[in-house]
């Protein structure tokens, strides 16, 4: 993996980045890949200065994926959060230590960009991914709720 490079993903990547979200369980009932509705969203993303969408490239080939958000706020002193979003690795390279190489990167980078700290949620289904963040230092100390609207 000496050849891997984490970039800013462009509207030539949304293709390969919804096909990674539609591969496993959970995203095969939530995505549409070729649906025109990502294009779309993709522009809003790419135009916010506090998104920042990746693509994980090994060989010129888009393997991982991941959207860092920054949040600023009033509590914690004024203090800046990175969120975490939509981590995914293509199945044919998982378990190859990408994800944490991902992992790894989102939280230099969002220490360089002055974050006070690096927060995500992930499914409470997905027991593979809570020990792998644990691995990493997360601490499960809050409960996460959504609303679906």
């Amino acid at each position: 993996m000496d050849s891997l490079v984490i970039r800013r993903a462009t509207a030539d990547d949304v293709a390969a980045i919804v096909d990674m979200l539609a591969d496993d369980p959970l995203g095969a009932r939530r995505e549409s890949p070729g649906d025109a509705a990502y294009a779309e969203a993709f522009k809003e993303i790419d135009a916010d200065p506090r998104q920042l969408l990746v693509v994980a490239e090994v060989g010129g080939e888009v393997v991982g994926t991941m959207q860092l958000t920054f949040i600023p706020g009033l509590s914690r002193r004024g203090a800046t959060r990175a969120l975490v979003e939509a981590v995914r690795v293509r199945s044919d390279q998982r378990g190859g230590g990408l994800g944490r190489r991902l992992a790894e990167w989102a939280i230099e980078t969002a220490r360089e960009r002055g974050a006070a700290m690096v927060q995500l949620t992930t499914d409470a289904s997905r027991v593979d991914a809570h020990r792998f963040y644990e691995r990493l230092g997360f601490v499960a100390s809050h409960v996460g709720m959504k609303l679906a609207l």
